[in-house]
C-alpha cells in the first residue's frame, strides 16, 4: 500500500457512525448524478469472486474486491473476504483501502432500510426478518433506528437456536424482538419483510403476505439464487436498487425476466427514481418489493463517509 494511505477496518474507525448516518450517505448519494457501474463475477463450483466498481462523476471512484467461500464456515473462517480502494474523482489519486466487510455491513442493511423509508407504509407495526446470520443482525438495528414505531420485530432462520440468540442479542431495542419457528405465520403479520438468506430456492411464498406489506429481497446475489416466488412478484410493486445490477445479474429477478414471467416494465423505478422523481407505492394496500442489488455505487458512497468520518 501506498505511503500515506489509510485502511480503514472497524479497529479504526472512531466511534460514532451510526445507521442514520449510513442511510444519509446513500440517499445524498442518489441526488447526484448516475453513477458509472460494473460487475465481474468469476466462479468455481459455489466459490465466488467478485469485482464491482463505480465512478460517481464529482464524487469519487472505487472499486471493491471481495471472496465468497461458503464452506469457510466450516473451518471458522468468514465466508466473505476482501477490501475496497476509494480513488479521487479529480485527480485519480488512490485515498484510502476500507475493510470491505465493513462496507458490506453498512451497506447492505443502509440500502434496504433507506429503500424502505421511501416504499414501506408509514404505519408499519411488525418487522420479519427471514435469516439469522450478520446481515439479519444488522438489519434489526438499522430498521429500529430508522423505524422507531416498530412494535415488533421478528425473526425466523432455519437454525432456531441462531434466532434465538440474535432475539437475546437485541433484548434492548425498543421493538420486541421475537424469533419464531413458524415461517407463514410470521409473513401474514408482518408490515415489512426482510430476506437475508444464501437460498437458491424460494423461501418466501406471495401468497402469504398481506396486501400493504413491503417485501426487501437481500440474499441472492447470482443468476441462480431466489428468495421470493413468482406468486409474489406477479402481485407485486417492484423496484431496485439499481437496474444495471440486478435485472441482468442475480436470479429474483433474471428468472422471471427470461421466463415471461414479469416484464422488464413492470419494475417500476430504482433509488435514483424512488430519490429524484418521487415515485413509490401507488396506494396504501399495495404489495410493494425492493431488490437490494448491493451495487458499487451504493459502497462507494460508504466507503466515503467512513473515510471522511475517519477523518
Amino acid at each position: 500500500m501506498p505511503a500515506g494511505i489509510p485502511f480503514i477496518d472497524a479497529a479504526s474507525l472512531p466511534s460514532g457512525f451510526g445507521w442514520t448516518d449510513a442511510v444519509d450517505a446513500i440517499a445524498k448519494g442518489h441526488t447526484r448524478a448516475p453513477a458509472q457501474i460494473t460487475d465481474q463475477f468469476l466462479n468455481r463450483r459455489e466459490d465466488s469472486f467478485v469485482n464491482r466498481a463505480a465512478w460517481i462523476e464529482g464524487f469519487g471512484v472505487g472499486v471493491k474486491s471481495f471472496t465468497v467461500f461458503p464452506d469457510n464456515v466450516h473451518h471458522q473462517r468468514p465466508s466473505v473476504q476482501g477490501a475496497m480502494l476509494i480513488f479521487d474523482d479529480q485527480t485519480g489519486a488512490p485515498l484510502a483501502v476500507v475493510d470491505s466487510g465493513l462496507v458490506t455491513y453498512w451497506k447492505t442493511a443502509a440500502d434496504s432500510v433507506y429503500g424502505a423509508s421511501l416504499l414501506a407504509r408509514p404505519d408499519s407495526k411488525t418487522l420479519l426478518i427471514v435469516g439469522s446470520g450478520i446481515v439479519a443482525n444488522s438489519l434489526v438495528g438499522a430498521y429500529s433506528a430508522l423505524f422507531p414505531g416498530l412494535e415488533r420485530i421478528l425473526i425466523w432462520g432455519r437454525n432456531p437456536e441462531k434466532s434465538r440468540a440474535l432475539e437475546g442479542l437485541h433484548a434492548h431495542q425498543k421493538a420486541a424482538v421475537e424469533a419464531i419457528e413458524d415461517l407463514e405465520a410470521g409473513v401474514k403479520r408482518a408490515d415489512i419483510i426482510s430476506t437475508a438468506t444464501m437460498s437458491k430456492q424460494p423461501v418466501l411464498d406471495g401468497k402469504w403476505v398481506a396486501p400493504g406489506t413491503h417485501v426487501d429481497l437481500i440474499g441472492a446475489f447470482k443468476a441462480d439464487m431466489r428468495e421470493a416466488n413468482d406468486a409474489l412478484l406477479t402481485r407485486a410493486e417492484i423496484f431496485v436498487d439499481s437496474f444495471e445490477t440486478t435485472l441482468g445479474h442475480i436470479g429474483e429477478l433474471l428468472i422471471p425476466l427470461n421466463e415471461g414471467t414479469i416484464r422488464r416494465s413492470d419494475v417500476r423505478g430504482d433509488l435514483y427514481d424512488l430519490t429524484q422523481r418521487a415515485t413509490g407505492r401507488r396506494t396504501p394496500d399495495s404489495v410493494t418489493v425492493f431488490k437490494n442489488g448491493g451495487g458499487a455505487h451504493l459502497d462507494l458512497m460508504i466507503a466515503k463517509a467512513l473515510s471522511n468520518w475517519r477523518s
